[in-house]
Formats: structure tokens, sequence, C-alpha cells
């Protein structure tokens, strides 16, 4: 595949479980925030936060805007990397 190909075939195959894994993480740390202690409250935004960050920004922006800046470079395999096992995925099964 080409990079542009490769990038949206990612972004659409991975889109709804990284969505839908960042909503119940986000709804969990939030109710770390009712809770009474403050330590609590501050873990509990922070991660929630951090999260909305990483689902919405990173993975959705910045990894698809790097990736296709850096075209080809995206595959490069160091030298010492080159020996080892190269895994094919094999094409899906239609039925």
């Amino acid at each position: 595949m080409s990079t542009e190909d490769a990038v949206a075939h990612g972004i659409h195959t991975t889109a709804g479980v990284v969505t839908s894994a960042a909503m119940v993480m986000v709804g969990v740390f939030a109710i770390f925030a009712t809770l009474s202690a403050l330590e609590f409250k501050q873990m509990g935004v922070g991660l929630a936060v951090a999260v909305l960050i990483d689902a919405t920004i990173v993975r959705a922006v910045l990894l698809p805007a790097t990736m296709k800046l850096l075209g080809d470079w995206n595959w490069y395999v160091p030298r010492r990397l080159r020996r080892a096992p190269r895994l094919v995925a094999e094409p899906a099964r239609q039925s």
C-alpha cells in the first residue's frame, strides 16, 4: 500500500476501537473526580484529560500528519533489525 492508503486504512479500521476505549477510560476516570479525596480528584481529571488529548490530538491529528509527511521513511528498517523474521499479513478471506 502507498503511505496515504495505509494511513487512511489504519484510521478507518482503528477509529471505532480507539474512540470507544477512550470514551470508557474517560468515563471511569471522571468517576474518580467525584470522590472526596483531593488526590483522587486530581488523578481522575488528569487521566481523563490525558486520554482525551491522546485519542483526539495525537492519534487523530499528529500521527496521520506525521506519517504522511514522512512518506516512505515510515517503513524504514535499520540494518540491525533486517535480520528479524518478517511477518506477512495474509489477505482476509471472503466467504
